[in-house]
């Protein structure tokens, strides 16, 4: 995909956080540009099977997801997400704001992912080649980060894209 003449994709990890809204505009002021695709990497830890739809895409991942339909809640919740309204709204407006006259606005689609937030990051983005991902960071301490494991730790250093870690300013 990130193959194709003048086509970025641009990876953008959330879980919905205030780091991962941090991170996506950062992404919005510093990297994305007017015809991007921006694919939001979503993982679930623990698959709610009964409620999902995860028992089907729990290996690959779910199909590319248009962002117009992930803002419905009853599709989220088809595949176990709990999208907060302030990060739909945010992406929809970055979306519309980096388009140019007669241009394109970012196409942004989101792929859900079921286990390890390490593991599934670095697996979607060999599995789509992106020209590269952006990640929130919680911000853990020295300690907290070598006891409970980074995910942006793990994802800087074994992803096969450029990764930008985003550090949250509320702390």
């Amino acid at each position: 995909m990130a193959s194709a003449e003048g086509e970025r994709w641009v990876g953008l990890a959330t879980d919905f956080s205030e780091g991962s809204r941090a991170a996506l505009r950062w992404a919005a002021d510093n990297l994305l540009r007017s015809g991007d695709h921006m694919l939001l990497l979503h993982v679930i830890k623990e698959p709610d099977y009964e409620q999902s739809e995860a028992i089907l895409w729990e290996s690959t991942g779910s199909p590319l997801i248009p962002l117009s339909e992930f803002s419905d809640p009853l599709i989220a919740k088809k595949y176990g997400a709990k999208p907060d309204a302030e990060t739909l709204d945010l992406l929809n407006t970055v979306a519309k704001q980096k388009e140019v006259p007669f241009g394109k606005q970012v196409m942004a689609v989101v792929k859900v992912l079921w286990g390890d937030p390490r593991e599934k990051l670095c697996q979607a983005i060999s599995e789509t080649p992106l020209s590269c991902l952006v990640i929130g960071s919680r911000g853990l301490g020295k300690l907290k980060r070598v006891l409970l494991g980074s995910v942006s730790d793990y994802v800087v250093n074994n992803a096969t894209c450029p990764v930008t870690v985003v550090k949250s300013h509320d702390g």
